[in-house]
């Protein structure tokens, strides 16, 4: 991972205080729980010890991952955002040809992402295809479940 994660100010503070969490408190929990279960004699069966050597396994994966995460956050200024071109941490009304209606679209970071709520991330096809046009330009996005055109109707700043 060399690419820079884009992240607003709150997702860089969320993935900050969940490391935080996994090493002052988590970490400690799980040294813990090995700790007791070695307790519990034979460790060749004993299901607790496994447990929590997989859940250390799991804990410490994730604080890799968010250390290298953060190791290439930029969080991005919405006063640097322009509302002529398509950029991470535009909102995007956009009209889908196929079934027309319109769908309103949160460019973030891959780690914000939340396709539910229409946040999509920079990394997606929809969002790659978006990345740098503008209102009125018409795109065709190549997906996993085909192609969509689409036509960008508003780039606006974020709320």
């Amino acid at each position: 991972m060399s690419q820079p994660i884009y992240l607003t100010q709150e997702g860089l503070n969320k993935l900050q205080e969940e490391l935080h969490y996994l090493k002052a408190t988590k970490r400690g929990e799980v040294a813990e729980r090995i700790k007791e279960a070695r307790g519990h004699g034979d460790l060749s069966e004993n299901s607790e010890y496994d447990a929590a050597c997989e859940e250390r396994a799991m804990v410490e994966a994730r604080i890799s991952t968010l250390e290298e995460q953060l190791k290439y956050a930029q969080v991005v200024d919405h006063n640097d955002l322009k509302s002529d071109i398509v950029q991470v941490g535009s909102v995007v009304r956009v009209l889908d040809y196929e079934f027309n209606e319109e769908i309103e679209y949160s460019i973030v970071g891959m780690t914000e992402s939340d396709p539910s709520k229409n946040k999509i991330s920079d990394q997606s096809p929809v969002g790659k295809t978006l990345l740098g046009k503008k209102a009125g330009d018409t795109v065709v996005v190549t997906a996993p479940g085909g192609e969509f055109t689409y036509k960008i109707l508003e780039i606006a700043l974020p709320q």
